[in-house]
């Protein structure tokens, strides 16, 4: 792979040249790419230069085709010798040389594309490797006999973040495997620890999934393919040269444990219409029961037997997504499917934490069937046969804290296997070890919350400091509220920005008249209730801190004022509330599915139990008053 390149830029192409081997150059008016000795421009011909680490790949938008370029990194470690990055910046540059031959229109939309494109990688979370595949755990890449195939064609295809903007290089007429450099998504730590006198890494790479992506309340459930939403596989690695092994650690010990997370494998979604609690829709059909039928076979396929936990409420809101995982899991009647339900709030109520253990307990046969990968010198000792795969509602703060507590208890099986704690000791022993080990599951819980709800995740006071604190359920009030405004209001953006960079949205060549994704008109009194309550509440606020300010002469004037403008908020908010369809932030790009006709075909539930059509809300452009 190449690896430090210097970037060309002229009105007439780009050069990509690397260390060693031919230039990549780049033709902005035809976007052809083509491979040169020497055709690096002259210094009168450069507009500027750049150093870059790597090109992400191409996107066509209306203009024409945009190139994404790393421009900055940060090394976090290594494995097995392989260097580890961290992207901390990178560089959109146009192909085109200008907007000429768009409408006024069609300009404002491909800002708003670059716009998504710019936001979408800035929100972080991204990370490469030139030599090792950040897309493979340790256990499938031992599979693999020749390693001389280019990186790109031994990647899983899932958690290759960027392989639909590297398709103009994969196809391109010249090889340029070189250039094509696999992009995870999710997150990565390496840390060198110390346990009774004897150093080891201890790392953690999660990988998240690029089918059906998106933000929370956007992307639920599952598809026809069995693909579900927030699908991450997290791997807990051990890193150890022996008890003379000196810096830096190599890794002639490897070991990895293996979970997965996913959305409860059903038709099922709730979405927002301004309440703190969108109604819940499952849906139930034999198409339900095919699409789980499909994400398990693959599962199992890639992983072997799943042991299913599932964390969600056995009471209340969350008991019909229960009663339909279980009664999915029954229908299929596959002996490779352990499933048990947890319901964590009512086991670890009133911060009784420690009660997740109930459920190590429960889970320890099975974690030792399952058992874990172990590398010795290049000869594969041990290998991990099943997998966790755990659930809550949203796969983040639940779904995070058990992850972590069974991790650390193969943990401390993988350590003394490796004569670094004795037969009877545990890790939990080790205070300077575990702030250390709590603080990375907890800031791999922020990284892959961050990006689905658009905050950190909850209960990471119990992550970092092993209880459960008063401070820490503020901040879960903090991130809760957060992520209302958020769900409502913003992740209409953010869920266009995932689908136009993995390509669910292509932009399209323009034939004939033109019609923008983003043009959805509104009903008049839907677009001035928001300016009118903010006015009322604006003056209702103003006349409390200045009584004087509306002239009135009489407490019974001034009461009647206040009255009024507190009227008016009132019925501004019950008005929202009532079409709270029409004032959230809906995808433009791909639209959300119409789900009273869904509803009408497949059936389905409401938290209530009861068969007929919710009023969820679908897209304004399908709503009429």
């Amino acid at each position: 792979m190449h690896q430090n390149l210097r970037l060309y830029i002229t009105d007439d192409v780009y050069v990509i040249e690397p260390e060693t081997g031919k230039n990549l150059v780049v033709q902005r008016d035809s976007g052809a790419l083509t491979l040169s000795d020497n055709a690096i421009p002259s210094v009168s011909e450069q507009e500027s230069t750049l150093t870059i680490y790597g090109v992400m790949g191409f996107i066509q938008l209306q203009a024409g085709y945009y190139m994404i370029v790393i421009t900055n990194r940060d090394c976090i470690g290594s494995i097995r010798g392989q260097d580890i990055f961290r992207i901390t910046s990178f560089q959109i540059l146009p192909l085109p040389k200008n907007l000429k031959g768009l409408s006024e229109l069609q300009q404002r939309d491909e800002q708003t594309y670059v716009s998504l494109l710019e936001n979408h990688l800035k929100s972080g979370g991204f990370y490469f490797s030139y030599s090792y595949d950040l897309t493979q755990c340790l256990q499938r890449q031992a599979q693999f006999k020749e390693a001389t195939t280019p990186l790109w064609q031994r990647a899983d295809e899932r958690f290759f973040w960027n392989r639909y903007i590297s398709t103009k290089l994969i196809d391109a007429d010249v090889n340029l495997d070189d250039f094509v450099l696999p992009v995870l998504q999710g997150f990565v730590d390496l840390s060198t620890v110390n346990v009774n006198d004897k150093s080891f890494v201890l790392g953690l790479v999660t990988r998240r999934s690029r089918y059906r992506p998106g933000t929370r309340f956007n992307s639920r459930g599952i598809d026809d393919q069995g693909h579900v939403s927030n699908f991450v596989e997290t791997e807990q690695l051990v890193l150890y040269d022996g008890p003379d092994g000196k810096a830096p650690i190599e890794g002639k010990k490897q070991m990895s444990f293996v979970q997965t997370r996913g959305s409860i494998p059903v038709y099922w979604s709730q979405i927002i219409n301004l309440k703190y609690t969108p109604r819940l829709w499952v849906g139930e059909s034999r198409k339900s029961l095919g699409a789980a039928r499909a994400h398990f076979d693959e599962q199992i396929r890639v992983y072997g037997p799943q042991i299913l936990v599932n964390l969600v409420n056995k009471k209340g809101y969350e008991l019909p997504m229960g009663q339909a995982y279980a009664r999915t899991v029954e229908q299929l009647n596959d002996p490779r499917l352990y499933y048990t339900h947890f319901d964590f709030h009512s086991e670890c109520k009133r911060m009784r934490w420690d009660r997740i253990q109930l459920l190590v307990d429960q889970l320890q046969e099975q974690l030792v069937k399952q058992g874990y990968y172990y590398n010795d010198e290049g000869e594969t000792r041990k290998s991990q046969s099943g997998v966790v795969r755990s659930n809550c509602m949203d796969c983040l703060d639940r779904t995070n804290v058990v992850q972590g507590t069974l991790a650390r208890w193969v943990l401390t099986q993988q350590l003394r296997v490796l004569d670094i704690l004795a037969p009877n000791e545990s890790i939990e022993g080790h205070e300077k070890f575990m702030f250390v080990y709590r603080n990375v599951w907890a800031d791999n819980a922020d990284a892959v919350s961050s990006t689905y709800s658009g905050t950190g995740a909850l209960k990471t006071d119990f992550t970092r400091t092993g209880q459960r604190t008063k401070a820490g359920a503020l901040q879960d009030l903090s991130n809760s509220l957060t992520r209302y405004v958020m769900n409502n209001f913003m992740d209409g953006q953010r869920q266009d920005a995932f689908d136009l960079f993995l390509g669910n949205y292509r932009v399209a060549n323009v034939v004939g008249p033109y019609k923008s994704p983003y043009a959805v008109s509104k009903p008049l009194r839907i677009r001035v209730v928001p300016s009118i309550l903010i006015f009322a509440l604006f003056m209702l606020l103003l006349n409390i801190v200045r009584p004087n300010f509306s002239g009135v002469h009489s407490w019974v004037s001034y009461l009647l004022l206040l009255a009024f403008w507190f009227s008016v908020v009132m019925s501004g908010i019950r008005f929202a509330i009532r079409h709270g369809n029409q004032f959230v932030q809906w995808p433009h790009l791909v639209p959300p599915p119409d789900y009273e006709t869904i509803e009408a075909d497949m059936g389905g539930i409401s938290e209530k139990g009861t068969s007929h059509p919710p009023d969820m809300g679908v897209p304004p452009s399908k709503i009429e008053l």
